[in-house]
């Protein structure tokens, strides 16, 4: 995934680190980052959550988050990012949460459905995406626009 390279260098220029926080990509976000050879430079780690009481535990997501919006919306994916960047240190963090498929979605959350949060001092930013595909690919496409969302935001104004 070239966005997993392109962040390197930008990552390495403002000296910072990177975590995630994932559910529905279970690890995928973090195996990309992790390809390009030298990532540890930049990448500390994250952590995987499927379960609320773990976004809670580990991410400090709050329960009356996941009571009123539930585990995939844009707040919780919020929580999420905020809780990567404290859990671990970095200086941002990115999380993913969504229906993968192909069961568990309702009308109001579609199958597919996907938020992903970037968070970096004073800034925090979510996206909201709803993929066409089977359960694989729902969860590739969830970790390359996490990717492609850091690289946007990380890009100097002049080049976005």
């Amino acid at each position: 995934m070239r966005e997993a390279y392109e962040i390197a260098p930008l990552l390495r220029a403002r000296g910072w680190r990177l975590a995630v926080a994932e559910s529905c990509t279970a690890g995928l976000l973090g195996y990309h980052i992790t390809e390009v050879p030298g990532s540890s430079a930049y990448f500390v780690g994250g952590a995987i959550v499927y379960a609320d009481a773990l976004k809670m535990r580990l991410l400090q997501v709050q329960e009356t988050t996941l009571q009123r919006w539930g585990a995939v919306s844009p707040q919780t994916a919020l929580e999420m990012a905020v809780g990567a960047r404290r859990l671990t240190g970095a200086d941002v963090g990115v999380s993913i949460t969504g229906i993968a498929g192909p069961g568990g979605w309702t009308s109001e959350k579609p199958l597919g459905l996907t938020y992903i949060a970037l968070a970096v001092p004073g800034e925090r930013w979510v996206w909201r995406h709803v993929w066409r595909g089977a359960r694989e690919a729902n969860r590739e496409s969830s970790a390359q626009a996490a990717l492609s969302h850091l690289v946007q935001y990380l890009l100097p104004e002049s080049r976005r």
